[in-house]
């Protein structure tokens, strides 16, 4: 049974087998055009160019999750990675999520948050913050069981 919010009007799924699904609202086309032309670019400006995706389209996930990955070090994709989680954890709510219930990889408008949720778990390990790693670990697990550990 799907269930639209009336935050968004993006589906909630809900099942008598298990939690809610939530499914973001997807990316504005123009957007996902952009970040695909930035991550496009020379590698010498690739950075600078998804960077301007973010400043254009601040709420897209994906962008953000990108620009993580494409950091000069730790503390940087740390930053990116976080703002990516935090912006996220806010579309989740305006989709209809609740504090819990899956969010599954398989939806494309998902995989930027749980590409910066995952991000974040790595940074915060790298740069010897464990008990944040764990805890990402754990929300990972709980949004989507079956997701490819990093």
């Amino acid at each position: 049974m799907a269930s639209t919010s009336d935050h968004g009007g993006s589906p909630v799924n809900l099942t008598p087998t298990g939690p809610p699904e939530t499914i973001i609202g997807p990316e504005p086309a123009e957007a996902r055009q952009a970040l695909a032309q930035a991550l496009a670019a020379p590698e010498q400006n690739r950075r600078d160019e998804v960077s301007n995706v973010v400043a254009a389209w601040p709420q897209y996930l994906d962008a953000w999750a990108r620009l993580g990955e494409l950091a000069r070090d730790e503390v940087e994709a740390y930053a990116y990675f976080r703002v990516g989680y935090h912006r996220g954890l806010d579309r989740l709510r305006q989709s209809g999520w609740r504090g819990s219930g899956y969010v599954r990889w398989e939806h494309e408008a998902n995989q930027g948050f749980l590409a910066a949720l995952q991000g974040l778990q790595l940074m915060a390990a790298a740069i010897g913050e464990q008990d944040e790693a764990d805890r990402c670990a754990q929300f990972l697990a709980q949004l989507d069981p079956t997701l490819r550990k990093p």
